[in-house]
């Protein structure tokens, strides 16, 4: 069970307001909008300014669509309270905020480290676009902890973290990571889409790029596509910079989503993590279940890490079947779901399902790539209907 309850107050950027509080109120300004609880939604490339004086000095708040306008500032503002962050960008996906925050940190004749559990897209965009820059990529175990010492280059200038690892939930001691990142001056980067801020804040962690897919549970609703980077003082001049000269800007009506969905993140999360444990709590025990993969049960090898670290655990998990289960069954498992959709992103009220497909996905450490796993997001549903989906689904498959 989560080992915080009472929230992050510790952590929050105002030591009156609890994470809940600062969700409801953070980047919000009624009196500047006629008091109007939400910020209007500016669709705007073209500002006016009152005279050429005002425009040749830039002395006015706004001055072009691109650079940014009250919805924006809005979802970037309550992000970097939330994140206790010294500023934020928005990006137009998770996996462009995940290469922009990369892109501030390197250049050519750099080596950077990334976790060997990386989401796959930022492998391929490391592999595929890094090294055609002059940028030297290498994998690490994400088991490595202060180690990672071992592996720094003169030329190190970054190490991109993600805790829990993607598809197959390893945890990493980020602290440790970072703290001895920074003792070569490396920029420490996280992917915390699983957590979100209300149950990590990596900045705290030694972080210095917090990373979100903002698609997932900042909108919480499938509908937008949405990326967040949030910098420490130490990287946040860079982000900034390379972010304008990117001409990096999201759709006033996609921020306005993100900013309704992250004013009910932390009830939604309190209930995707309820039904979790629920669902997995039973899960564990069917027979031809081999292994769950989540980090907030006490059986979970990350469990340790991830109750120092982390005050809350989310909906998106994975489960091993036993030795001899063959891809054929695999799919006919998920071929039997109902409840469960067969879709790639997460972080929505619905249920999803994909197989895990780890052939070809780590070159550090060393997994059994015929073993057949099935990740899942446990969606706002009744669980007792969940549980009841995945009973009917295993006894089709197995009998």
């Amino acid at each position: 069970m989560p080992n915080k309850q009472d929230t992050m107050n510790n952590n929050s950027s105002d030591a009156h307001n609890k994470i809940d509080t600062l969700i409801a109120h953070a980047g919000r300004h009624p009196e500047t909008f006629h008091g109007f609880v939400n910020p209007p939604v500016v669709h705007a490339s073209t500002v006016l300014f009152p005279d050429v004086e005002t425009m040749v000095a830039g002395k006015q708040t706004y001055s072009y669509g691109r650079r940014g306008n009250p919805t924006t500032d809005s979802l970037e503002e309550a992000l970097t309270e939330l994140e206790g962050a010294a500023g934020t960008r928005l990006a137009n996906s998770g996996l462009n905020a995940i290469a922009l925050a990369i892109l501030s940190c390197v250049k050519a004749g750099d080596h950077i480290l990334i976790a060997d559990t990386a989401y796959g897209p930022t492998r391929n965009f490391a592999d595929t676009v890094l090294p055609g820059y002059g940028i030297t990529v290498e994998y690490y175990d994400p088991l490595i902890a202060g180690d990672i010492r071992k592996l720094f280059r003169p030329e190190t200038t970054a190490v991109f973290t993600e805790a829990p690892g993607s598809l197959s939930f390893e945890m990493q001691d980020v602290p440790a990571i970072a703290a001895a990142a920074h003792e070569i001056g490396a920029t420490v980067l996280m992917d915390n889409t699983w957590a979100s801020p209300i149950y990590c804040r990596p900045i705290s962690l030694g972080v210095d790029l917090s990373i979100q897919a903002g698609t997932k549970y900042i909108v919480g609703h499938s509908d937008v596509m949405l990326g967040t980077i949030s910098a420490s003082e130490r990287a946040w001049e860079k982000l900034d910079r390379l972010c304008g000269a990117m001409g990096s800007h999201v759709a006033p009506d996609d921020v306005y989503l993100g900013l309704r969905g992250l004013r009910t993140l932390s009830v939604r999360l309190e209930r995707h993590q309820k039904n979790t444990l629920t669902v997995l709590d039973w899960l564990k025990d069917q027979p031809g279940i081999e292994k769950i993969r989540y980090p907030a049960l006490d059986s979970d090898p990350g469990h340790a890490i991830w109750k120092r670290d982390f005050s809350g655990s989310s909906g998106l998990c994975a489960f091993d079947f036993q030795a001899g289960t063959t891809r054929d069954d695999a799919y006919a498992f998920l071929n039997a779901l109902d409840l469960f959709g067969l879709g790639y992103s997460w972080g929505g009220f619905e249920s999803l399902a994909i197989p895990v497909r780890l052939k070809g996905m780590r070159t550090v450490t060393p997994l059994d790539e015929d073993l057949q796993s099935v990740r899942l997001h446990i969606g706002l549903e009744d669980p007792q209907d969940l549980i009841g989906d995945l009973d009917q689904a295993l006894k089709r498959t197995f009998g």
